[in-house]
């Protein structure tokens, strides 16, 4: 995932936009008083430069050696942490970065040692882990030496580039830890969004699938009886509009998130929709919900739209049995619902989008769910929670 994909507000360039340009002066600004601060170790060579002890030559060499030196670190940690060099590339350039410290130590005076923070702070920001620690070890040792060799008064610096160089490789990893979570953070909206397209394709199977389900059958008994009786195909034209409007309001509100269908109200629809089909339906009365969370209750209503809807469509069935029957278990009490009806149709081993997806939804709602043939027919059990557990020696 590249930075473009990430969301708005977490892109590199709403921070400090290492290795870029700045925008504009107020981010020229910022980058300004990030990098000025680290250049105070370069005026022990800049007064010693200014001093008038080297030569012109020496003096013009020491200048030019300098800015190269302070633009190879500039170039090799500020960029390096926004567009990473290759790791040989790095290696190399630390190396130089190196060369350059011992280099101008040991030709222009012991001034010059403060240069090894730099090429410290080069090491615990750009090199990999591992190999920082040795380098900056590395580092300080071939300070001690130098400082030996130049006299120096370098004591003062050994704790500056040991940690300096430590406290770069913090810097690395903590920078590192921040742009995984803004990957992570976009990933997580990425997912959210599929979650909700997919319960919104959820919702839209179950509703259109009944509603148009029965609008269809009606349609059909509208057509049949229209020549011979009117007024019984202007009543079936009537439930059609009845259930059209309804299907549009139920739509409206799943792809608002409110809707909650309600058992005692599917119950009643299964009843219609089955009648409609020429199905005997066995239809309880409206159960008891007393303690069953609303959660449980939606998942349930929409296992008996899906499979009412299947029986209708699908089934070939002449009857159907619905139950609704509270069980005790050793998880705690259970909601069931039971479909069964005596058709032929609907045989597939293979489940359908609607059985999926209402698996998924009574997965969320901790229910599970069971379909199969039976011998006389298709049989649908779903199961819900139905209220929190009983304490086992409780005496209910």
């Amino acid at each position: 995932m590249t930075d473009d994909q990430l969301p708005p507000d977490v892109r590199a360039e709403h921070g400090i936009r290492v290795g870029q340009s700045p925008r504009d002066r107020a981010d020229a600004v910022r980058k300004l008083v990030w990098i000025l601060p680290w250049l105070v170790f370069l005026g022990s060579p800049v007064q010693d430069l200014t001093s008038g002890d080297h030569g012109t030559a020496a003096t013009a060499a020491g200048w030019a050696a300098l800015a190269f030196f302070t633009g190879l670190y500039l170039t090799l940690v500020f960029r390096n942490m926004g567009r990473p060099f290759s790791e040989p590339v790095v290696g190399t350039l630390v190396g130089l970065l190196g060369v350059l410290a011992v280099t101008l130590c040991l030709t222009l005076g012991g001034e010059w040692i403060g240069l090894f923070v730099y090429v410290s702070v080069a090491c615990g920001a750009t090199l990999p882990q591992r190999a920082a620690y040795w380098a900056v070890g590395g580092n300080t040792a071939a300070m001690a030496l130098v400082g030996l060799r130049v006299g120096a008064d370098y004591w003062s610096l050994v704790l500056v580039v040991l940690l300096l160089g430590f406290a770069m490789m913090g810097v690395k990893q903590l920078v590192r830890t921040t742009i995984e979570l803004r990957k992570a953070r976009a990933t997580v909206a990425q997912l959210a969004a599929n979650e909700e397209r997919l319960r919104l394709a959820r919702d839209l199977h179950d509703l259109l699938g009944h509603s148009l389900s029965l609008i269809t059958l009606k349609s059909e008994l509208a057509g049949r009886m229209l020549p011979d009786h009117p007024d019984k195909a202007a009543q079936q034209v009537a439930d059609i509009e009845q259930v059209s409007r309804q299907a549009l309001v139920d739509v409206r509100e799943a792809v608002t998130g409110y809707r909650r269908p309600r058992l005692s109200e599917e119950l009643a629809g299964a009843q219609v929709a089955l009648t409609a089909a020429a199905v005997t339906a066995d239809v309880p009365a409206e159960p008891d919900l007393t303690g069953v969370p609303e959660e449980s209750e939606s998942a349930l209503a929409w296992a008996l739209r899906e499979a009412v809807t299947n029986v209708v469509r699908h089934s070939g069935a002449t009857r159907c049995t619905i139950e609704v029957l509270r069980r005790q278990t050793l998880d705690g009490p259970v909601l069931e619902l039971a479909v069964e009806d005596n058709g032929s149709g609907g045989s597939s081993q293979a489940p359908g989008n609607g059985l999926t997806g209402l698996t998924e939804r009574l997965g969320k709602a901790g229910g599970t769910l069971e379909a199969g043939r039976t011998k006389h027919g298709f049989r649908l059990l779903a199961r819900v929670p139905a209220g929190a557990a009983t304490p086992v020696g409780s005496g209910a």
